[in-house]
């Protein structure tokens, strides 16, 4: 006899990301259109072809943390303490002995904390190995965020971090909803997590012919399935979502923003970096099996829609293969297209915009949409939000080595 499953809710939104220091700040960037991309103020760029980011502005880890234990955390790390601290407070959850190990933390990050390596790499080549930090290794690592969350709020359940790619943190919010669905758990802090804007990683990605270079005119940078889009923009940040079993959200009078119904999560099998749209496709189509829900029920579809050339094309003939003549009925949009691309973070950032287009009936749009490309010809909310009463929305992240996430999000009845 099959087990009961879980329907599985969303009680808490937390962020810090390019438009601002919480969820509410990054909602308002997003759903007016504002751009978070400018020149890079976190090392000298002069010398590189890229000089453009998406930077959390004004961020002092010492308002956050003492000076000591500010200087043990990578910012990839603190970005994720400092979201799901707002997570946690929004979902009104204490921690306590009593429920420390009902509760888990799932992030995703792409890389970690390679803001550490490159650091302490520079310290090993000038100043010799003795020099090197012994903190080195436990801030590197792309498991230290969860570890540090779990450390600052003594959460003692499943502790996971999830890394594929620019994929993470939707495979991180999928994994999520799958363990509270099976009743393992009923509370986790799922999302994801990114600090790549350094000198190597952006000299990395555009030596790829990965990264806009569009340096006169950063904000108008990264455009989403625009004909003369010309790669991505590197974004940092982190969101975190609190993902409750219904029964145990009820329990306690929680507020409910949304509710998670399907997951669908699939590789290429392809190339390391080339998408194939048979891969999305199929992700699309396992998470809306899942849902239970048909193609025209989809209101709102928040795209990976990085800028680049390759995906964005390749993005728009899956959808049109799942989708068929519905994917000209549905509102899409790319956010990247205000705060960059989050890499192993996007994710979270984007399920936390499809909450918000859920509850608000404002779908936000991809701005700098000025020229259409035939490859590209469906609905991408150009410029300006759009209003539209959302029910259902999903959202969809794919990564290199060929990850793809998709989730899909319903409103709560």
């Amino acid at each position: 006899m099959q087990d009961k499953l879980h329907r599985v809710v969303i009680t808490g939104l937390g962020a810090i990301t390019p438009l601002g220091a919480t969820a509410q700040e990054t909602w308002d960037g997003l759903a007016a259109g504002k751009s978070g991309v400018g020149v890079t103020t976190l090392f000298d760029h002069s010398h590189l072809e890229t000089h453009i980011a998406a930077e959390v502005k004004g961020f002092d880890p010492t308002r956050h943390f003492g000076p000591k234990e500010a200087r043990r955390l990578d910012r990839n790390a603190q970005f994720a303490i400092v979201a799901a601290k707002e997570a946690l407070e929004d979902a009104k959850i204490v921690v306590t002995d009593d429920n420390t190990h009902e509760i888990g933390v799932v992030l995703g990050s792409g890389v970690g904390g390679i803001g550490t390596i490159i650091q302490e790499h520079t310290v090993l080549m000038q100043k010799g190995p003795r020099r090197v930090s012994p903190f080195s290794v436990p801030m590197m690592l792309p498991d230290t965020a969860t570890g540090q969350v779990a450390i600052q709020f003594g959460i003692r359940g499943p502790n996971i971090c999830v890394v594929s790619a620019c994929a993470s943190s939707n495979n991180a919010i999928g994994e999520s909803f799958e363990m509270i669905r099976a009743g393992r758990l009923p509370v986790i802090l799922t999302g994801g997590c990114e600090a790549a804007i350094n000198e190597f990683a952006v000299a990395a990605f555009a030596n790829m012919g990965a990264t806009s270079t569009r340096n006169d005119d950063p904000t108008k940078a990264s455009r989403p399935f625009d004909k003369n889009r010309d790669g991505f923009v590197s974004g940092e940040g982190a969101a975190v979502l609190v993902l409750e079993s219904l029964e145990h959200a009820q329990a306690r009078g929680a507020k409910i923003y949304a509710e998670v119904i399907g997951y669908g999560t699939s590789a290429d099998a392809h190339h390391i970096t080339a998408p194939d749209p048979k891969g999305a496709q199929y992700a699309m189509q396992m998470a809306l099996k899942q849902a239970g829900v048909s193609t025209k029920d989809v209101d709102y579809l928040n795209a990976h829609g990085t800028s680049t050339p390759l995906n964005d094309s390749s993005e728009t003939k899956a959808i049109k293969m799942v989708f068929g003549e519905d994917a000209y009925g549905v509102n899409i949009s790319s956010t990247k297209s205000m705060t960059g691309h989050l890499l192993g973070a996007a994710g979270a950032v984007e399920a936390l915009a499809c909450v918000k287009a859920i509850n608000t009936g404002l779908i936000p749009p991809t701005i700098n949409y000025e020229t259409p490309d035939p490859e590209c010809d469906l609905n991408y909310t150009p410029n300006t939000a759009a209003h539209r009463d959302v029910r259902i929305a999903m959202s969809n992240s794919f990564g290199f080595g060929g990850h793809n996430a998709v989730i899909v999000l319903r409103r709560f009845e």
